[in-house]
């Protein structure tokens, strides 16, 4: 195995990290995770996904924004994302990485409902240093199944 090779997949691990670093912020309901995985101006888009689902979610634009407005959204559900098939390809300091993420939501107070989703995610990242980060994500569905009105809290 080639020095070359280990170094692409030690890179392309790096990337991936930072999406697991974001999922399993909003798992733990760790804002720090949460925000240690994206840059100060990142954009975060869940229309296409929320569109599939029946209802409107504005597009978060800014580190802060992100991490309040998912915390607020999901403080009343348990969650679970699991990300699996990342395709990534690296260009210097940019990074595309392209992910499913199968994401479960069940509410703390009545554990017989939920609502799970398979979304794609289309993420782009940039190197700080020896860290990558989430400038944009955009999150569109496959399929759903279950009760979406567990996303609105009711």
């Amino acid at each position: 195995m080639s020095s070359t090779y280990v170094e692409e997949t030690a890179v392309k691990l790096a990337v991936v990290e930072a999406l697991y670093r974001f999922a399993a912020g909003i798992d733990l309901r760790d804002k720090d995770l949460l925000a240690s995985a994206l840059t100060e101006d990142a954009v975060s888009d869940f229309r296409p996904a929320a569109a599939k689902a029946g209802f409107e979610y504005p597009v978060l634009e800014g580190r802060d924004n992100i991490v309040t407005a998912l915390s607020n959204a999901l403080s009343q559900l348990d969650t679970t994302h699991s990300v699996s098939n990342p395709r990534i390809t690296v260009d210097g300091d940019t990074a595309h990485l392209e992910a499913l993420v199968e994401a479960q939501h069940v509410p703390r107070n009545d554990r017989s409902r939920h609502y799970l989703m398979k979304n794609r995610y289309n993420v782009e990242l940039v190197r700080r240093g020896e860290i990558w980060l989430i400038q944009r994500n955009t999150v569109d569905n496959v399929w759903l199944t279950g009760d979406p009105s567990v996303l609105s809290g009711v």
